[in-house]
């Protein structure tokens, strides 16, 4: 049976190895490789997930995570961008664990948290080419609101992601 809770210390590892798989298999066929481990090791590490567990901070509301049996098998981050606008930052799920509802259950539980800090609107960015995050965000009621450049863009680099929000 899968559970959403709060991460915690014993989940740092999980969250690193779920985000960094799902980061792998969702982009592989759109970005470079140079890419997709530079991205990994600056927001997946264990470090910096591990201070993100410890310490809620402006912006920030902490990882959630799905679990089975103990495995950390999804994890979700977000936060409190301006005012009553929240950010989903970052929802991977195992590879081989998709479709299973997971990301319907860790999106809840962070909107919910982000609702009771008085949130009215859910923002998140999407790469284009996401095949996998743009119709999950679409079948929950989010709305694309425009395309900009990808944040971690380095020189020479063009990908471009695409906002969405939706009112909750």
């Amino acid at each position: 049976m899968i559970t959403v809770q709060k991460a915690e210390l014993t989940h740092v590892e999980g969250i690193s190895k779920v985000c960094s798989n799902g980061y792998r298999d969702t982009y592989r066929e759109t970005h470079s490789q140079d890419y997709i481990e530079r991205i990994i090791r600056e927001f997946y590490n264990h470090e910096r997930i591990r201070d993100e567990v410890l310490y809620d901070c402006d912006g920030w509301d902490g990882w959630f995570v799905a679990l089975d049996d103990e495995k950390v098998v999804g994890a979700i981050g977000g936060g409190i961008a301006d005012g009553n606008k929240a950010e989903v930052y970052v929802l991977y799920l195992d590879p081989n664990r998709r479709r299973e509802g997971m990301g319907s259950l860790l999106l809840d539980a962070l909107t919910n948290l982000q609702k009771e800090k008085g949130a009215t609107e859910q923002w998140v960015s999407v790469s284009q080419g996401n095949d996998k995050g743009i119709p999950f965000y679409e079948a929950r009621g989010f709305v694309f609101e425009c395309e900009q450049e990808s944040y971690a863009n380095d020189e020479g680099e063009a990908y471009k992601s695409f906002r969405y929000y939706r009112k909750i």
